[in-house]
């Protein structure tokens, strides 16, 4: 009897993620793991994660540690695979070399795999011979290699491949995501398994894997549809000698678009993850944005969390057609979730970004982190990234001469900005009480009803003064905090550069 796809359902779930260690990872890579994530938890099944490291040319250790970085970062933790074990143990391919090889050892002797000795070169003559393309492919001729033809090859000092026989008839599926995709027979020959140095391909030691760890669905990229058929036929092999009770059932989420609706690449700057962290992305928002990346909660709803995500998750829903990555879209997102941190939450994500930018010391003072604990209730509805809170705050811990006018905000200055500060100052010197509330009251007196200038002009040379920005946290609240001497001292330093 034939093997069979999966019909694991619930607990029996098995899903797993297998990068290789080949660059920073890129959004549509953490995407699909967000995806096998929230399947597997969906179903209250297993997330394995193990590394696809046989490339030793690209394959890096820092590309790994990077993986690592980048799920302990978004919370995707896993039940089994590398750092955390398990029964399958070890979770890097190039630490399982010998159980690929007692594995071809037995496709061997069963006659799954055979000998192939036919270059590249060789079989694009043979096809034009034969009246096909030159790019036609091989044609299986070696499956029944004569004694006599092997040894002579062997005498040339030839190795050879090892090929998988692939078994007559079509290949159908129902894609998970796509429904039912058909291969007719064909359209899938002989491929090589095993390089001539004895080094098994990825089209091997994935499945392999997958059938010994007992995964259950297969989640990854479109790009790689065109391969399920390959992989089919090397399930039916191994369950042949007593490997894998069932072949994983397959879903082919849909590409990442970048500009120009281009696939996104790894390559491309706008690609690079940990660039998203750099800006001030959260976790729960860059996720939140990922998961829309060719799926939603509802059709009018795009700002959920991850809990609701596992929730509602059904990979059957997911969109097959490309999905593109739109920065204003995920910034609006990660706003939203910003804006939903508890205060003291969002005052250590966002202390990190302060120290880089020499904000705060490293660690901040027990006076800096009282500056801060006062004016981010203020910042937080006003930042969409933690990336901009330093530069929303970072005049509050200048010295007054070291406040410096960006160019747009001084822009902003009308004509009368010379007299809106001189009689700001004249107001504030004879001012007894200092509070954000007095200081707003006493002000508008003076600059709104007694000169009648509309607020928005009469507080934007202040404003500018008091920041040195167009875009601020609230005034009054801020010139509370730096007190009398330096609100005045900053409002003198503006007029007097006018």
């Amino acid at each position: 009897m034939s093997i069979g796809f999966s019909t694991a359902t619930g607990p029996d779930v098995r899903v797993r993620f297998c990068p290789s260690p080949t660059g920073v990872p890129h959004v549509g890579l953490i995407r699909t793991a967000l995806f096998n994530w929230a399947f597997a938890r969906h179903h209250g099944g297993a997330f394995v994660f193990r590394i696809e490291d046989t490339d030793e040319e690209r394959d890096s250790e820092e590309s790994y540690h990077q993986l690592l970085e980048a799920m302990h970062w978004l919370g995707l933790e896993w039940d089994e695979g590398v750092e955390v074990g398990g029964p399958a143990a070890p979770y890097r391919q190039s630490e399982r070399t010998e159980i690929y090889r007692e594995i071809i050892s037995q496709l061997v002797d069963a006659g799954h795999l055979y000998e192939s000795f036919i270059t590249a070169e060789e079989m694009a003559a043979k096809n034009l011979q034969a009246g096909r393309g030159e790019k036609q492919g091989y044609d299986n001729h070696e499956r029944e290699l004569s004694s006599t033809a092997r040894q002579a090859y062997l005498d040339e000092g030839r190795t050879p491949a090892l090929r998988l026989r692939v078994p007559d008839g079509s290949v159908d599926i129902d894609d998970l995501v796509r429904g039912p995709v058909s291969f007719p027979e064909g359209s899938t020959i002989d491929f090589v398994l095993v390089r001539p140095n004895g080094k098994p391909l990825y089209t091997f030691v994935n499945p392999v894997d997958d059938a010994l760890m007992g995964i259950t669905h297969v989640l990854r990229g479109e790009d790689l549809l065109s391969s399920t058929p390959r992989q089919v036929a090397l399930y039916r092999a191994l369950n042949d000698i007593g490997l894998g009770e069932a072949i994983p059932r397959f879903g082919h989420l849909p590409y990442v678009m970048g500009e120009g609706n281009k696939k996104l690449s790894k390559r491309d700057p706008e690609a690079n993850l940990f660039l998203y962290r750099e800006k001030g992305f959260i976790k729960e928002g860059l996720l939140n944005y990922l998961a829309l990346l060719g799926w939603s909660i509802a059709a009018d709803r795009d700002v959920f969390g991850i809990d609701e995500m596992v929730t509602a998750f059904d990979v059957s829903s997911v969109n097959p057609n490309p999905a593109r990555f739109d920065l204003k879209k995920a910034e609006a997102i990660n706003a939203e979730h910003v804006r939903g941190l508890p205060a003291e939450d969002f005052l250590a994500r966002a202390i990190p970004y302060l120290e880089d930018q020499g904000v705060v010391a490293h660690p901040p003072t027990d006076t800096e982190l009282e500056v801060l604990r006062e004016i981010l209730p203020h910042v937080q509805p006003r930042v969409g990234l933690l990336g901009d809170v330093p530069g929303m705050v970072g005049f509050l811990f200048l010295d007054d001469a070291a406040v410096v006018i960006d160019d747009d905000a001084r822009s902003q200055l009308r004509d009368q900005a010379g007299e809106v500060l001189g009689r700001s100052i004249s107001t504030l010197e004879e001012l007894s009480e200092w509070s954000a509330e007095a200081l707003e009251q006493a002000l508008r007196a003076v600059l709104v009803e007694q000169m009648e200038i509309s607020p928005r002009h009469a507080f934007t040379p202040l404003r500018v003064a008091i920041s040195g920005r167009r875009v601020s946290p609230p005034l009054f609240e801020s010139m509370e905090l730096l007190g009398k001497d330096s609100s005045i001292a900053r409002l003198t330093g503006l007029r007097q550069s006018l």
